[in-house]
C-alpha cells in the first residue's frame, strides 16, 4: 500500500501541482474527519473544499480518483503555536522578527509584516502534514509581545489568512521580568493596559501616552480589550493560571487560550469551568523552572479529562520544528491520552480556538487541507505521501531533501575536477 501511494504521488506530481484546486475523491480511507474516525471512508474535493458525501453513492465524473487501499487520512495539521516563518536563523539577528526589545511599541507590533513564505522551515513543516500554523511573537520590550497571526504552509505569496488573529501576552516569569520584576508589577502593568485600551480614542485626543501603553499600541490592544480578540496568555505556574481564570471571571466578555499550562493539570476543572482553552506541548513535561515545578506526563490527559479544550503544539523549537507536533500528540497517547483526542487536538481544537472556520475538519464545507500518509499519523516513523492545501496538492520537497537527492547518487564527472577522485 505505501509503495503504491508513493509511486502515485510521484506519477502524478507534474499534473497535480500545475493545477490550481483539484476536483478528487479519495476512496477506502481510513478517515479521520476531525471528529471521529471512519473506515473505509470516501472524501470528495471540489474547488477546494469539502462537499458531502455517503458511502455508497454514485460518483460523479471529471474527479481524479485516489484509492487510499485502508491508508489514513486526516485534515491538514495545524500547529496552534510557532514561530515558522518569522526567523530564518536564531542566532542571527538580522532574520529574526520573532521580538524588538530595543522598539517603543508592544502590543502594536504585527508578526505578519515579518512573515516570510519563503522561509526555508516553511517546507520543511508542509512536508510533515503540517498546513495551517498559528504564529506568535516573543517577548521584547514589555509584557506584550504584539499581534500572531495565521499562516498556510503552501509558502507562496498571500498565504497569510488572518492578521492579527491574537494579542500575545506573557504574565509568567518572563512578563514579570519586564514588567518592572515581579508579578504584582505585571498585573498592574496589565490592569492599567485594559484601562488605556477601553479608553481608547478618548483618553489620547490631548497626549499620547496612556498610564500603561502608547496611542498605537492602545489602538491595537482595543479589540481584545473589548472581547471582540483573542488574548494568548502565557503562563505555566498554578497560581497564575489562577489568576487568568479571575480576569476571566471579572471581565467575562474576554476570549482567552492560555499557552503553556505546565501547572495547568493542578486546576482543570476551574479551567473548564470558566470555559478557558489551552494550548500545551505534552512532551513539556519536565520541572524545567520554579513555575513549572508541578509539571507531568500526565498534564494533557487530566486536562482532556476534566474536559478542557485543550490544543497540542511544540514548544522545544518552535521556530523550525513545529512539525514536531506530531511527536508530542503521540507522547500524549503514551501518556494516557485517547488516540482520537490527540487528533483532535492537533486538527479541529486549535482550529474553533482560533476560530479559523473550515480548517482542521474534513466535513461540508471544509477547507480542502487533507493529508494522506503512509501510517499512523501519530507514529513516528509514519509520513505523509500527499497532501493538499485548499484543494490544491503541494510538493513534497524542501531544501533538505533536494540536497539529499543530489549528493545521494552524485556522478564524480559532475563533480569539479579538484573534487574528483
Amino acid at each position: 500500500m505505501i509503495r503504491k501511494l508513493t509511486a502515485l504521488a510521484a506519477s502524478t506530481s507534474l499534473l497535480a501541482l500545475s493545477a490550481a484546486a483539484q476536483n478528487l475523491v479519495i476512496q477506502n480511507a481510513n478517515l479521520f474527519d476531525g471528529e471521529t474516525v471512519r473506515e473505509n471512508a470516501t472524501l470528495v474535493i471540489r474547488d477546494g473544499s469539502v462537499v458531502a458525501w455517503e458511502d455508497g453513492d454514485t460518483l460523479p465524473s471529471g474527479l481524479e480518483a485516489i484509492d487510499a487501499e485502508g491508508a489514513w487520512v486526516t485534515p491538514g495539521i495545524f500547529s496552534a503555536f510557532s514561530q515558522t516563518g518569522i526567523v530564518e536563523v536564531d542566532a542571527e539577528d538580522t532574520t529574526n522578527d520573532t521580538s524588538a526589545p530595543q522598539s517603543g511599541f508592544s502590543a502594536a507590533l504585527d508578526m505578519s509584516d515579518g512573515f516570510n513564505p519563503a522561509a526555508t522551515a516553511i517546507d520543511v513543516t508542509r512536508i510533515e502534514g503540517v498546513t495551517r500554523i498559528a504564529v506568535a511573537p516573543s517577548l521584547g520590550s514589555s509584557l506584550f509581545g504584539g499581534q500572531g497571526f495565521i499562516a498556510s504552509t503552501t509558502g507562496e505569496p498571500g498565504s497569510v489568512t488572518q492578521k492579527r488573529a491574537f494579542t500575545f501576552i506573557n504574565l509568567g516569569e518572563g512578563g514579570a521580568g519586564l514588567a518592572g520584576g515581579s508579578r504584582p508589577a505585571a498585573w498592574a502593568t496589565l490592569r492599567a493596559a485594559f484601562g488605556d485600551a477601553r479608553a481608547y480614542p478618548a483618553r489620547y485626543l490631548a497626549h499620547s501616552e496612556g498610564d500603561a501603553l502608547g496611542r498605537m499600541d492602545a489602538e491595537a490592544f482595543a479589540r481584545a480589550a473589548q472581547g471582540n480578540q483573542l488574548i494568548m496568555i502565557a503562563v505555566s505556574r498554578e497560581s497564575d493560571i489562577r489568576e487568568v481564570i479571575d480576569l476571566k471571571k471579572t471581565m467575562t466578555n474576554l476570549q482567552i487560550v492560555i499557552v503553556g499550562a505546565q501547572e495547568g493539570w493542578l486546576v482543570a476543572e476551574a479551567l473548564a469551568e470558566a470555559d478557558i482553552p489551552v494550548i500545551i506541548d505534552p512532551y513539556n513535561n519536565l520541572p524545567g523552572s520554579f513555575e513549572q515545578l508541578g509539571a507531568t506526563q500526565e498534564n494533557a490527559a487530566r486536562l482532556i479529562e476534566a474536559g478542557v479544550q485543550t490544543a497540542f503544539a511544540y514548544f522545544d523549537d518552535n521556530s523550525h520544528q513545529a512539525r514536531l507536533i506530531l511527536q508530542s500528540a503521540g507522547n500524549a497517547v503514551g501518556s494516557g491520552v485517547d488516540h482520537t483526542d490527540a487528533l483532535r487536538a492537533i486538527t479541529s481544537v486549535p482550529a474553533d480556538i482560533f476560530g479559523v472556520d473550515g480548517a482542521g475538519r474534513l466535513t461540508t464545507g471544509s477547507i480542502g487541507d487533507v493529508v494522506i500518509w503512509d501510517g499512523d499519523p501519530l507514529e513516528v516513523m509514519s509520513a505523509p505521501v500527499r497532501v493538499f492545501i485548499d484543494g490544491e496538492e503541494q510538493p513534497l520537497d524542501s531544501r533538505q531533501t533536494k540536497l539529499r537527492d543530489r549528493y545521494l547518487n552524485l556522478d564524480e564527472n559532475e563533480r569539479p575536477f579538484a573534487y574528483r577522485r
